[in-house]
């Protein structure tokens, strides 16, 4: 679905943040309202923030959803979006994608771009998000994209065919959506990926905040969890996999991680490493624990 209309473009607001912002609003509308209502977090719509090298997505300047490079708008430009394809070491040749949560369509533009055979189907809740899409050169629904409006959990749970990869980036004014923080839609994830299938959840904030949320994804999917930080922008990762068997073989997907790099050109093998020091002591943890 496609939701389009002009942006009104005003000065940025903002004495640290200079460039100019994009607002779902009509041409006639007051700025000097609107830009006291913004700086005051009064404001209820996203907007875009574009300095002249990037642009951004706001709910507000404490929360940023997306970033995109315009001199290379199909680029993952933050390191957590990078790190989310680590999936691709598991599942190299995906053939379904769901993504929950659109943002500035940073995911799906590069799977898109990257992965031209793969179908991709991402659900997003809020229209006003959808109809920024232009902003972020996200392209046109066609075969192998289509962008839905929708409830992400309850899609999920509606949706009736398979995908290999699930990748959860779905935050509101107060974080992750609630709907996405619980035991069932764990449970519908792993019914609805594919046997090997892989989901990435971003979560924002210290892990001790989500202490709950990665016990249900540890109960759907038997423990086979990996949680790894992301330092560089303040998030932790993840990745639950549903194939029963999964005992990943590092020294074997060190080599994939080469491969990937070359592919990509994203650092994986940096990033696989740091996933396996993550599993490592993801497994002494929970070994501690059952010695208690």
């Amino acid at each position: 679905m496609t939701i389009s209309q002009p942006l009104l473009e005003i000065p940025s607001p903002f004495d640290t943040e200079p460039g100019h912002l994009l607002l779902l609003e009509p041409p006639w509308s007051d700025v000097q309202a609107l830009s006291e209502a913004i700086l005051a977090e009064r404001y209820d719509k996203p907007f875009v923030l574009d300095d002249g090298e990037r642009r951004y997505l706001h709910f507000s300047m404490r929360l940023m959803q997306s970033a995109m490079l315009k001199r290379a708008p199909n680029a993952l430009a933050l390191r957590y979006t990078q790190k989310m394809m680590l999936f691709l070491l598991f599942v190299p040749r995906p053939r379904r994608i769901v993504m929950i949560g659109l943002g500035g369509g940073s995911l799906l533009k590069f799977c898109h771009h990257r992965l031209p055979r793969c179908e991709l189907r991402a659900i997003e809740l809020d229209t006003r998000v959808i109809a920024l899409r232009d902003a972020f050169g996200i392209p046109e629904d066609g075969p192998t994209l289509a962008i839905v409006h929708g409830d992400g959990a309850a899609c999920l749970a509606a949706d009736g065919a398979r995908c290999d990869v699930l990748l959860v980036d779905a935050f509101d004014h107060s974080g992750l959506a609630s709907g996405l923080a619980s035991h069932g839609f764990f449970d519908t994830a792993a019914a609805r990926l594919s046997g090997k299938g892989v989901l990435v959840v971003n979560l924002a904030g210290e892990r001790e905040s989500h202490a709950g949320l990665i016990g249900a994804a540890m109960a759907a999917f038997d423990d086979r969890v990996i949680v790894m930080s992301v330092p560089e922008d303040g998030n932790q990762l993840l990745f639950a996999f549903n194939d029963p068997g999964f005992q990943p073989d590092w020294r074997r997907l060190r080599a994939t991680a080469r491969h990937l790099r070359e592919r990509h050109d994203l650092d994986f093998p940096a990033f696989a490493d740091k996933l396996e020091r993550s599993d490592r002591l993801g497994l002494a943890r929970r070994e501690a624990l059952r010695g208690r």
